[in-house]
């Protein structure tokens, strides 16, 4: 078959097939609206729902999407779901736009509800189109912006936002406590000796020392556990990525 018959082929696949275009358009064009649809075509999910939303959003950090990001909360969702734990509810805490609240719902983990909570008055709205599904059911996601160290991690009573702007009072209690952005916390050992014993812990850091705002980095998974003590340890393990390694421990405090 000669090169013009092989073109010809290639033309008629693009033409035919809406996938096959979109993708065309993208790899050519750099059209970002054919690269949604070809990512709908094969999955549902929120995350691309809201990406989608968002894009052109100045608030937005698209950051949060990227490859080490995505892969180091999916090394959390398939640990975590080898443990068939029970997380009750769950305090997200330097949830950012709690993305990993989203997996957690979307892979049908045993959980109650998922409250985060970021310092960054930005994040609550970018938050809740993330966990649009979660929000409309009872409010069973909800973010609130708060200094995780203003938290009472035995009952806690807090203020959100309805989508209406007003202002709502709610009392939660965690079972399980989850910071994924360990390496952000100042003054750590004093968030950490906040949470009682008999809490579910599912904490991340990293060593990547050079950004300013890294202001915990842990040298290694060894160092990592002695900041963060447990009763019982049930995953440990380091995650190798391009620029640095992130450490992950799951426990009982």
């Amino acid at each position: 078959m000669d090169n013009k018959s092989i073109l010809d082929r290639f033309e008629l696949l693009f033409s035919s097939d809406t996938r096959f275009r979109d993708l065309r358009r993208f790899a050519l064009d750099d059209d970002v609206n054919s690269l949604f649809r070809l990512l709908e075509t094969f999955s549902d999910s929120q995350l691309i729902i809201a990406t989608k939303k968002l894009l052109h959003d100045p608030m937005f950090a698209q950051d949060c999407m990227s490859r080490g990001q995505i892969r180091s909360k999916l090394w959390l969702i398939e640990e975590l779901k080898k443990k068939e734990l029970d997380l009750g509810t769950v305090f997200l805490c330097g949830g950012w736009y709690a993305t990993l609240a989203t997996m957690i719902f979307e892979n049908d983990m045993n959980v109650k509800k998922i409250r985060s909570f970021d310092l960054d008055a930005s994040c609550w709205k970018i938050a809740e189109t993330f966990n649009k599904p979660w929000v409309m059911k009872n409010w069973q996601f909800k973010s609130c912006t708060q200094d995780i160290h203003d938290i009472n991690y035995e009952t806690h009573v807090y203020n959100v936002n309805r989508s209406d702007g007003s202002v709502c009072e709610l009392t939660d209690s965690p079972d399980t406590v989850i910071n994924t952005s360990c390496e952000h916390i100042n003054n750590f050992k004093e968030w950490y000796d906040k949470i009682p014993a008999g809490k579910i812990v599912i904490l991340q850091t990293n060593n990547y020392f050079d950004l300013p705002e890294h202001v915990n980095c842990s040298k290694s998974l060894d160092d990592f556990a002695e900041q963060t003590p447990m009763t019982e340890v049930l995953y440990a393990g380091e995650l190798s990525l391009e620029k640095y390694s992130r450490f992950m421990r799951i426990g009982i405090k």
